[in-house]
């Protein structure tokens, strides 16, 4: 009797199970779905549709990679964000779901920008997969986009994404240090920058520590370093009624404040992620200095 997908599924869920993965079931569809490009719900619906050998091998080494602690999304190469399926590389972050959060909360900025002048110059540095210039540019046709990155593997994984969504013209990718080789000013600055405490770094699940880049995760000792570069130079390259959009860790938000005060920026905005941390904060010069 040809194997069917149904026995498959069973199979990969059980063996996830067992080498302790949580959420087995789910990763499972995740992983069949992608591999077999099928909707979610085809994999439940489509139980009884025979696989073929050479499918079924596919989805083995498949599971065999995520019982070794391999993320689904790493497995299938690419990862949707906002809406957008973004490919991934060695060298870049996969793009959480919690990042939406920024983008979700910039999109203003960009359109009343966009209602002021006619058009929004953004930067997004460290960019990773593009993940956030990227869905920024979708959302505003106006807008466009200049991408740093330290990685040359980085900056060409967020060229060829913002490529194949047909951003190209809107998207300059730009080999950088964070401001190092930026030049002019901007109506938006964003920035995932890396927020983890050195001395933690270690203690990530395999997921992270082992397959997300240690320069997108380590953000030095007090895990601070990364916004005080972006703090100190911000005052250079952002134009005069300008904000500057952060991603932060979950308890941050009174130490970032703090950094970008003393470079005479205000808090504008502050927002939680989909599980109720602190995540986002948005700032402007402050006028009354």
């Amino acid at each position: 009797m040809a194997e069917t997908l149904a026995s498959l599924v069973a199979e990969s869920r059980d063996r996830l199970q067992a080498g302790g993965i949580e959420n087995a079931a789910l990763d499972v569809r995740h992983l069949i779905s992608g591999l077999l490009d099928m909707s979610l719900s085809a994999v439940v619906s489509r139980g009884r549709d025979p696989i073929s050998d050479e499918d079924a091998t596919r989805i083995r080494v498949a599971v065999a990679r995520r019982l070794a602690r391999e993320p689904v999304y790493r497995i299938l190469g690419e990862r949707e964000f906002f809406g957008l399926p973004l490919k991934l590389s060695k060298e870049t972050l996969e793009p959480r779901p919690d990042t939406e959060t920024l983008v979700d909360r910039m999109i203003p900025y960009l359109r009343a920008v966009v209602a002021r002048k006619g058009g929004c110059a953004l930067i997004d540095l460290g960019t990773g997969t593009g993940a956030i210039c990227i869905a920024l540019l979708s959302q505003v046709l106006e807008a466009r986009g200049t991408a740093t990155d330290i990685s040359k593997d980085a900056l060409a994984t967020a060229t060829a994404n913002a490529a194949a969504l047909g951003l190209a013209d809107r998207f300059r990718p730009l080999l950088s240090n964070w401001y190092e080789k930026v030049d002019g000013r901007y109506d938006v600055i964003v920035s995932n920058p890396p927020y983890i405490r050195s001395s933690v770094v270690h203690e990530l699940e395999p997921e992270v520590r082992l397959h997300d880049p240690a320069a997108a995760l380590d953000g030095g000792e007090d895990g601070l370093d990364a916004y005080r570069a972006i703090a100190s130079q911000a005052g250079h390259h952002l134009e005069t009624n300008g904000v500057i959009g952060l991603e932060i860790g979950f308890d941050q938000k009174e130490a970032v404040t703090a950094l970008f005060s003393a470079e005479n920026f205000r808090l504008r905005e502050e927002a939680k992620d989909l599980g109720g941390n602190d995540r986002v904060l948005i700032f402007e010069r402050d006028t009354n200095r």
